[in-house]
């Protein structure tokens, strides 16, 4: 489980990165960047909404985004936060190619 200090809690928070971030899409997930205070650590939140399937999937896609932001907290540069915004189709996609999407998406 991601640290409460990498977690993005409030909904302000979320809405302030959705509206005013970097937005990156790929076929998985919109990822949105905003960067905030150099000295606060990089926060990671994710939406899945109900189009992406039943609660179970829901639940596996963000387990799986969740994994994603831990592997990557550790060389993320501080002072941003991140929101991933999942579509239906990762539902079925695996977690090497919602990896790779994940990779790209935060390269661009």
């Amino acid at each position: 489980m991601l640290p409460r200090v990498h977690r993005i809690v409030t909904g302000e928070d979320f809405r302030l990165t959705q509206r005013h971030g970097r937005r990156s899409a790929t076929p998985y997930f919109v990822l949105t960047q905003r960067l905030t205070t150099v000295e606060s650590p990089t926060r990671f939140g994710a939406v899945v909404s109900k189009k992406v399937g039943n609660a179970v999937t829901r639940n596996r896609v963000k387990r799986r985004l969740r994994a994603l932001a831990m592997s990557w907290v550790d060389q993320a540069p501080t002072g941003g936060d991140i929101v991933v915004r999942a579509l239906p189709e990762s539902a079925g996609a695996s977690f090497k190619e919602l990896s790779r999407a994940w990779l790209s998406a935060l390269g661009k």
